[in-house]
């Protein structure tokens, strides 16, 4: 789907702004997962909502590698992002997780927003002792379901 727009200035967010017919259009509620096309140049995002309007962030290497600037009217292309958002595994719990297969299915079913928070739980750790008992415990927690 195309729409045309302005670049937005910085205030109180740079951004495009998406008419509502467009996110309507897309029909996956108001903050869909998107992927952005403007002059070529292609990211993932999500439309946000403020002050009452849809807007898609732009950043300044966003900006600049779209070769875009502030004021200037752009055509947009908009889709809906068919793949979730990735979660990158630490490498140790990717091979504890790898090496159990009910806990690698149980982590699967997870929502991306709680591998997210599991994932940062055990990152958080200072010490490699404390990373690798969370992740003994969080495996435990995967198989015992």
């Amino acid at each position: 789907m195309k729409f045309r727009t302005v670049v937005e200035p910085p205030e109180p967010m740079r951004g495009l702004e998406v008419p509502e017919a467009v996110v309507d259009a897309l029909g996956a509620g108001k903050r869909p997962r998107v992927i952005i096309t403007l002059n070529g140049h292609t990211w993932r995002s999500r439309v946000a909502i403020m002050r009452g309007r849809y807007l898609l962030g732009l950043s300044k290497a966003n900006r600049e590698a779209a070769g875009v600037e502030i004021g200037e009217e752009v055509e947009v292309g908009l889709e809906i992002d068919p793949e979730p958002p990735a979660v990158a595994e630490p490498e140790k719990l990717a091979r504890a997780l790898d090496a159990d297969p009910a806990a690698r299915a149980a982590y699967d079913r997870l929502s991306h927003s709680a591998r997210r928070q599991h994932v940062h739980a055990i990152e958080s750790a200072k010490r490699p002792e404390t990373r690798a008992r969370r992740i003994e415990q969080f495996l435990a927690t995967l198989r015992d379901g």
